[in-house]
């Protein structure tokens, strides 16, 4: 059976805020004092915030905050088992969350610190990676699917191409295809497409999902991305790239608004087979060096106005049901299924667990995708 989150709720849920009247945020955020002159150290995805998210926070606290990146739940979790470097915030998936935390690696959130959680959408907090939300609380969510060049996928195939399978990964050699650098979500792929648990710890399934990679990465893989794919069907470098529906769209509607310039069409569909939905969330690592700061700047990302902000520049769904009961989310996202997928998408969606009490699977996954991307040379 496939692992889900209980998501039929929740997109009813953002179905009946559309529309709602927008009421005026009258106060801005203000931060709590005795925070001057202090350093945050934050550990993000990229390209995953609005522009001046942390200016606004630098400003009204009177602090400074040092942003680094990572690519993936897999290189953040090395970086934290070696030992915190220094980051006092971090975003780890829901997965991640999970092994995280059974690892002792995260420290219990001080929620009397963070008001803010009760505008969290109730069908977001409370799930099975973190049941308590002991460690975590929802940042961003959304879906990866695949995204592509609709003149260019529609001209190999001598006509409308059926975009909505996996299959058009695995079975045509003239696409130029890109992969997530992710292997949990791309094993999950091929174990989906194969009829397997995405989830599975049987590892004669997970050498059957490694092949069909194998094999579909010979055929038609020219990149595994770092997040970048949308740059490379941007760039014309691909015509499909398997990413995040948040990064599609930028493109897709940096794209229609100027499509004379553009000369083609940005699209994204999730496969009928089923694909990946996830949370990522803000959670402290063990050692980091103020962790009283850290709770701040989750507080304030939990505004409702500074929560629509990102969600509104970053174009991934807001777990901030403040956000959009207050209309402040752009209606043009709320009404995207890119964004929030109907209710029939969500069906076929399929989360990811970590595997907190066997390791072994876990290095299994990695010792996997290592020797996929050594056999495709990537």
């Amino acid at each position: 059976m496939k692992h889900k989150f209980v998501f039929l709720a929740l997109t009813l849920v953002f179905t009946l805020s559309i529309g709602m009247t927008a009421s005026a945020q009258d106060d801005a955020w203000v931060c709590p004092e005795g925070f001057e002159g202090q350093t945050l150290n934050f550990f993000n995805w990229a390209t995953y915030i609005a522009e001046d998210t942390i200016p606004n926070f630098e400003a009204a606290c009177g602090v400074t905050v040092v942003s680094s990146f990572f690519g993936s739940n897999e290189e953040l979790l090395q970086i934290l088992r070696i030992g915190n470097p220094g980051y006092d915030l971090i975003v780890p998936s829901d997965y991640g969350v999970s092994v995280l935390g059974a690892e002792g690696l995260l420290q219990p959130l001080d929620k009397a610190a963070i008001p803010n959680i009760e505008n969290l959408n109730p069908d977001l907090v409370g799930l099975d990676f973190d049941p308590e939300n002991t460690y975590s609380v929802p940042y961003q969510w959304g879906t990866v699917g695949l995204g592509y060049d609709v003149n260019a996928v529609n001209e190999t195939m001598g006509g409308e191409a059926d975009v909505n399978t996996w299959e058009i990964l695995f079975t045509y050699p003239e696409r130029r295809v890109a992969w997530l650098d992710d292997p949990r979500i791309m094993l999950g792929i091929g174990l989906d497409y194969l009829g397997y648990d995405v989830n599975t710890t049987n590892l004669d399934e997970l050498e059957e999902a490694k092949n069909l990679l194998i094999e579909a990465g010979k055929l038609n893989v020219l990149a595994i991305a770092a997040d970048n794919g949308q740059e490379l069907l941007a760039t014309d470098q691909v015509d499909l790239a398997v990413e995040y529906m948040g990064d599609i769209y930028q493109i897709a509607d940096a794209c229609a608004a100027d499509a004379a310039a553009c000369g083609t069409e940005y699209a994204y569909s999730l496969p009928s087979e089923g694909s990946n939905v996830w949370i990522d969330n803000m959670a402290i690592p063990v050692d980091a060096p103020n962790k009283p700061l850290a709770e701040v700047f989750i507080n304030y990302i939990l505004d409702a106005q500074v929560g629509a902000d990102i969600s509104n520049y970053t174009s991934y769904a807001s777990p901030n049901q403040a956000s959009i009961d207050a209309g402040l989310i752009d209606e043009i996202y709320l009404s995207s299924p890119i964004i929030y997928p109907t209710a029939e998408s969500m069906e076929n969606l399929w989360s990811l667990v970590g595997f907190t009490d066997n390791v072994d699977v876990e290095q299994a996954y990695n010792d996997a995708w290592t020797d996929i991307k050594l056999e495709i040379g990537m």
